[in-house]
């Protein structure tokens, strides 16, 4: 074997299932990746993909192969940044995934500053609502918000964003501006129901107890399925929300919503830094965790 970057193009053709996705995300030919896979085949002495005009799935000797090769990629990485500093330019491709809001509210803002401390550093920010699939798109790693469902990642929790509720001025004008829990009711408030999924049951208004938390079923007039639109909605009028400080701060101090019943927010949501597994902790991917934990820091319980 040559060098390291049979592995790399390999491991990421094996993962992504296709010659063509692995080399526009390792920024080579199709043609370059194929040939240096081949290569790689010869020099082991074995098939180590199978081909078809649809999809490549590993051999069984592939299947061994791969798992030995993420070991290796993985130390190799190791001893690679071993005596890295991260006040060291870092260079190259970084691809990430987090959730719309985060990214608009946060992230962004405070990118000019990373960037110019890191010229060399090309960024690929992905924002969405939607639960990427960080193998098969090719994502060095994401940021979630909420639990984290699948077992086979590597998740670092960051820390727990604050959650506040809010209305805008007309919403309180209308209907007057809640106190306690028993005020909800009594004052006829609604909601803006936020639903990953039309059809399920909505979670209602979540407020803490002595022994945790619960939530109240209130009315809503209106159903939403992304979180720009949920903001939206609270803005527009339409209802109380209950959302990130980081992502409604900017709102509150325009004046444009008012946060209510500040001791009753709902449990502060886990940050997490996501990867598919050790291999992608790469100097580049630790400094961009680091840097995420402390850009949001301000904003945790």
């Amino acid at each position: 074997m040559k060098n390291l970057d049979a592995l790399i193009v390999f491991a990421r053709v094996a993962e992504m299932k296709s010659f063509t996705q692995a080399a526009e995300s390792l920024g080579i030919k199709k043609g370059r990746a194929s040939l240096v896979v081949r290569e790689l085949e010869h020099d082991v002495g074995a098939t180590l993909l199978h081909r078809t005009t649809r999809t490549v799935q590993l051999t069984e000797d592939g299947r061994a192969f791969y798992s030995r090769a993420l070991d290796l990629l993985s130390e190799a990485e190791e001893l690679r940044s071993m005596f890295t500093s991260f006040d060291m330019p870092l260079r190259g491709r970084l691809r990430v995934d987090m959730p719309a809001v985060l990214a608009q509210s946060v992230i962004i803002p405070a990118l000019p500053q990373l960037l110019k401390a890191h010229p060399e550093l090309e960024l690929e920010l992905s924002s969405t609502d939607r639960r990427v699939d960080l193998v098969q798109e090719g994502f060095d790693c994401v940021v979630r918000l909420g639990p984290i469902m699948d077992e086979t990642l590597i998740a670092r929790p960051l820390g727990h964003l604050r959650m506040i509720n809010a209305a805008s001025p007309d919403y309180l004008e209308c209907f007057g501006t809640p106190k306690t829990i028993d005020d909800l009711l009594k004052q006829g408030h609604r909601m803006v129901h936020y639903m990953r999924n039309f059809g399920s049951k909505p979670a209602g208004w979540e407020y803490p107890t002595g022994d945790g938390y619960k939530t109240l079923m209130l009315p809503g007039t209106m159903r939403v399925n992304s979180v720009p639109a949920y903001h939206e909605a609270g803005l527009a009028g339409l209802g109380l929300i209950q959302g990130g400080y980081s992502s409604l701060l900017a709102h509150i101090k325009r004046g444009e919503l008012i946060e209510v019943l500040p001791d009753l927010r709902p449990e502060p949501l886990t940050a997490s830094f996501v990867i598919a597994h050790r291999r992608n902790l790469s100097a580049r991917v630790k400094a961009f965790m680091n840097w995420t934990e402390e850009t949001l820091r301000p904003y945790f319980d």
